[in-house]
């Protein structure tokens, strides 16, 4: 498996020459009883207890291999480089069928805690530029293991969709000496006919350029670029897992399957990156997670593929998604 940059597009592509077949074993491999069968424990609560309630592991099929250095190289004009990162799994709870938001607060900020805990962590790592979480529910969103958990990973590159983020946010502090996600949030708070939920330390919204139906971000209402920085109280955990959880909640009663991806500050510490070029991270970053449920509707075909054909207003979106809270707690 290797990296290959597009010189075009400047992104890098994993290449590799078939996933081969997951490690057979009886039953779940994230389920209680299995510990023996899956990598060594990465983060455990609580500790020092077979008992426990949130695991972190090493992904058994990574993408990314933690061992030695990127060893990159060219190919005439190309450049690739080994696919040197890490991957991990965040086993979200024991119960094999209970998904994350159906979870207790309490449970859901563990969840959180263990997730800041390992992406502040892997960037104390100089090899790597990028650390993130992702979440993939339902099939439909590439689900690979039925068991409720996350995914953590860690680059010697920075993902172009973030890249694009950080230059902007970049441009538009030294244009205005403001966060450009502060001054969304503000509009749209003001506004409000794309916000689904807020309150006074989150806020949730329907983006203006929605790039799917109900596609929803949620972030800090008071600026802060760094979610592992952020989220490490543990009143502030509780109140982010009760907030998120609101959120799925509120998207699951539209879409079974979703993809949840954490935006979060770069390593400014890594090894090859540029000295200063993300010194105004701080002011000019705003971190937040970006919720894109899989509507598996026909879409309108398109020449080029990242022009994106969203069938539905993030104004009647957020609509939507502030009834289904009301509707929800009616039922409940």
């Amino acid at each position: 498996m290797e990296l290959r940059r597009d010189p075009i597009t400047q992104s890098w592509v994993i290449q590799e020459e078939g996933e081969g077949p997951w490690p057979q074993v009886a039953g779940c491999p994230l389920c209680p009883g299995q510990e023996a069968l899956t990598p060594r424990t990465l983060y455990v609560h609580p500790y020092g207890t077979a008992e426990w309630q949130v695991r972190v592991i090493p992904h058994p099929r990574p993408i990314y291999r933690i061992e030695g250095d990127a060893q990159r190289r060219g190919e005439g004009l190309y450049d690739k480089m080994r696919s040197l990162g890490a991957h991990e799994i965040v086993i979200e709870h024991r119960n094999h069928n209970l998904p994350l938001s159906q979870q207790s607060d309490e449970h859901v900020a563990q969840v959180l805690r263990a997730c800041t805990s390992r992406v502040a962590d892997l960037k104390r790592d100089r090899r790597f530029r990028y650390v993130t979480l992702f979440r993939n529910q339902g099939t439909a969103a590439g689900q690979d293991l039925e068991h409720p958990h996350s995914q953590i990973t860690a680059t010697p590159f920075i993902p172009r969709r973030v890249g694009y983020e950080l230059r902007s946010a970049q441009r538009y502090y030294e244009l205005k000496e403001r966060c450009l996600v502060c001054d969304i949030l503000k509009q749209e708070l003001m506004q409000q006919v794309r916000t689904v939920e807020w309150d006074d330390q989150f806020v949730a919204f329907c983006p203006f350029a929605s790039r799917v139906p109900y596609e929803t971000w949620v972030l800090p209402s008071q600026h802060h670029c760094a979610f592992e920085e952020d989220v490490v109280q543990w009143e502030r955990q509780v109140h982010c897992a009760r907030f998120l959880r609101s959120i799925l909640r509120r998207l699951e009663s539209v879409a079974s399957s979703y993809h949840l991806v954490l935006h979060t500050a770069p390593n400014v510490n890594a090894k090859f990156e540029r000295s200063g070029n993300w010194r105004t991270i701080t002011e000019d970053y705003h971190w937040h997670f970006e919720i894109l449920p899989v509507i598996t509707t026909k879409s309108k075909s398109y020449s080029l593929k990242e022009v994106y054909y969203n069938s539905l207003a993030p104004e009647t979106a957020a609509e939507e998604l502030r009834k289904a809270g009301v509707e929800a707690a009616v039922k409940g």
